[in-house]
């Protein structure tokens, strides 16, 4: 699979949100169900916030993060926020997303030292969705 170009003169004509390709720029947001059952549901929240930010400013030159969070796009983000039932699989997801060579911020909450969520960068979707098709979305 080729990934989009990173032409800044293409971007600028995309569909808003959109990569090079017309492909949607999407970020994972992944938190853990036994936090969202045991913590303060605002915690939880907090805790995808970090990662989010954390995953958006680490790659803040990125072209696909500078057309996500460029004026014309800033206010029609996409973003999807799945779940994973508790440590284990989060660290394993981040396992399997550094192997496959997908930027993502994993969130270890301190002084706890608690794996509490992950966030990927943006990226067309067609590129990171297989990662999460097998994650369910959180409600």
């Amino acid at each position: 699979m080729s990934l989009p170009s990173s032409d800044p003169v293409a971007a600028k004509t995309d569909t808003p949100t959109a990569g090079s390709n017309g492909d949607v720029l999407v970020q994972y947001v992944v938190l853990r169900r036994d936090l969202i059952d045991a913590w303060p549901l605002g915690s939880v929240v907090t805790q995808g916030c970090h990662a989010s930010v954390s995953a958006i400013w680490s790659h803040k030159d990125d072209p696909h993060t500078l057309q996500y969070c460029s004026p014309q796009n800033i206010d029609s983000m996409h973003k999807v926020t799945l779940e994973v039932k508790g440590e284990t699989q989060i660290l394993n997801l981040a396992e399997k997303l550094s192997a496959g060579g997908i930027d993502h911020k994993l969130w270890i909450e301190q002084p706890e030292n608690i794996p509490t969520c992950l966030a990927t960068k943006p990226y067309p979707k067609s590129v990171v969705s297989s990662f999460f098709k097998k994650l369910k979305l959180c409600k």
